[in-house]
């Protein structure tokens, strides 16, 4: 009697092994950070404290896979004062999700999310759409990245969804809130409650027409983004504006030098800009986390280390970037 109870329960036990969901022996992190909501244009934790969340965003993962390990993300966390990583994953550029790169591109993500759990980091995990324009063209997979992700990591409190990273080539308003209102609602079936945010028309800088024509979800914001010698007074005025109507934004990339992501940098814009993001509270990402041969990547190009950076190690806009951090 004893060794056929012992039996039943070695089925049973391999019955529950070959019928368990992929992945689910995966033994994941958790994060102790608070769950983010928003109202009006402030991102707020549990017990409605603002919160204002400062980072840097990685370049592609793909091409640049070395910097997404444990110890750079604890460095950034640790010794930098970051609170946020962006994680951005190319969609249709070389080696993207929509061109051959599934499955590196899941496999990146799941480092990112972890390193960041690990090292107490919120994660924006960004659909970094870019020479498609118009993200209704790889809509379906999108539906099909953010159902994955978000069933994976739904229950986790410090994941943001960035959607669509930034629409051109005469993507309209209308066009992005036609996929954002597909895209949502597969993100809200599995996270009710997680912040996600929306880019604007050519390259997330139209945010007055966001404001004109907001989405109907809560937990929403808005991406911003800016290269500061290139995007100056007007842009700082359609910010404002949008701040003025009660739009939450986000500024998910931006750089000190122009908007080719190299040329001359501009701290005098940099710098003024950082003063009106802080003084409103509006969370920002600097682009970028490489050693690419460029003035917006933070570590020089001869350093091929992957993490404990020295000062030394970094680019003018790594340094700039570390001193307003500290």
């Amino acid at each position: 009697m004893k060794n056929r109870v012992l039996s039943l329960v070695l089925i049973c036990v391999l019955m529950i092994g070959l019928f368990a969901p992929a992945g689910s022996g995966e033994v994941q992190a958790k994060s102790s950070l608070s769950p983010l909501h928003v109202e009006c244009t402030s991102l707020l934790d549990k017990d409605s404290n603002e919160v204002q969340l400062k980072g840097l965003s990685t370049h592609g993962m793909m091409w640049y896979p070395q910097y997404i390990n444990n110890d750079f993300f604890k460095q950034m966390h640790d010794k930098w004062g970051t609170n946020v990583v962006r994680a951005a994953m190319y969609t249709e550029e070389y080696n993207g999700y929509c061109t051959g790169g599934k499955r590196e591109s899941l496999k990146l993500v799941k480092k990112a999310v972890k390193y960041a759990t690990n090292n107490d980091m919120y994660v924006i995990v960004d659909w970094h759409i870019l020479s498609d324009g118009d993200p209704n063209k790889h809509v379906k997979a999108a539906k099909r990245f953010f159902k994955w992700l978000t069933k994976k990591y739904g229950s986790q409190n410090n994941i943001i969804y960035e959607i669509c990273n930034e629409p051109n080539g005469g993507t309209t308003w209308a066009d992005i809130k036609k996929y954002a209102n597909k895209v949502i609602p597969v993100i809200r079936k599995y996270d009710p409650d997680s912040v996600i945010i929306v880019g604007t028309p050519t390259w997330s800088q139209e945010l007055d027409k966001a404001a004109a024509d907001p989405l109907k979800y809560e937990n929403v914001m808005y991406a911003l983004h800016f290269y500061a010698a290139t995007h100056k007074e007007s842009l700082q005025q359609t910010y404002i504006n949008a701040m003025g109507s009660c739009l939450p934004v986000f500024v998910t990339e931006f750089g000190i030098c122009d908007a080719s992501g190299s040329g001359a940098i501009d701290k005098a814009s940099a710098n003024k800009w950082i003063k009106l993001l802080d003084k409103n509270k509006t969370s920002y990402c600097m682009w970028n986390i490489s050693n690419k041969s460029e003035t917006s990547a933070i570590i020089r190009p001869e350093v091929i280390k992957t993490s404990g950076f020295t000062k030394s190690d970094l680019t003018a806009a790594g340094k700039w970037f570390l001193k307003k951090l500290k």
